[in-house]
């Protein structure tokens, strides 16, 4: 691709079609990555937390953010904060993982404190409480340690089992 021929769509907003690795780094044109989540899927909150739980299981929090960004764009007004806090964990912990300890502690800060008013209610029965202590541990570890974190090994589950 030569600097002329970028990846833009016809009103010139940038559409990055390089490949991508699992945690959402940009890859060389032409090496394999990984399938890109499509945008815009108005999922049920069921089918949404299912996605993303398996997402997260498989090491890729940035595909997970992807899935819960879309309930967070396409869900309820009063449901929005608890879909942006969910998909800034998943960026919280893909910030981690790429060993980024700065931009990974807080957005699992920002993240606990977005979906911190879902408590009492435990909408689709996330367990908000249980995220809440799961992103304050992974902080204070990567303020004391810094070092990238296996995000498979650290995925959260958003839903107590």
């Amino acid at each position: 691709m030569t600097r002329t021929s970028r990846d833009r769509d016809d009103e010139g907003r940038a559409r990055n079609a390089r490949p991508r690795d699992g945690l959402g780094r940009p890859l060389p044109y032409g090496q394999e990555g990984v399938g890109r989540q499509p945008e815009g899927v108005v999922r049920s909150p069921d089918e949404t937390l299912a996605e993303a739980q398996r997402l997260l299981d498989a090491g890729m929090p940035f595909h997970a953010h992807e899935v819960l960004e879309d309930a967070w764009k396409s869900g309820p007004e009063e449901e929005r904060g608890l879909w942006r806090g969910l998909a800034q964990l998943a960026v919280g912990l893909t910030h981690a993982a790429r060993g980024n300890p700065t931009g990974g502690a807080a957005l699992l800060a920002r993240g606990a404190g977005s979906i911190a008013p879902y408590a009492p209610g435990r909408p689709y029965a996330v367990d908000v409480v249980g995220l809440a202590r799961w992103a304050e541990a992974l902080r204070d570890e990567l303020r004391r340690d810094g070092s990238p974190v296996p995000a498979a090994e650290r995925a959260p589950r958003l839903r107590a089992d």
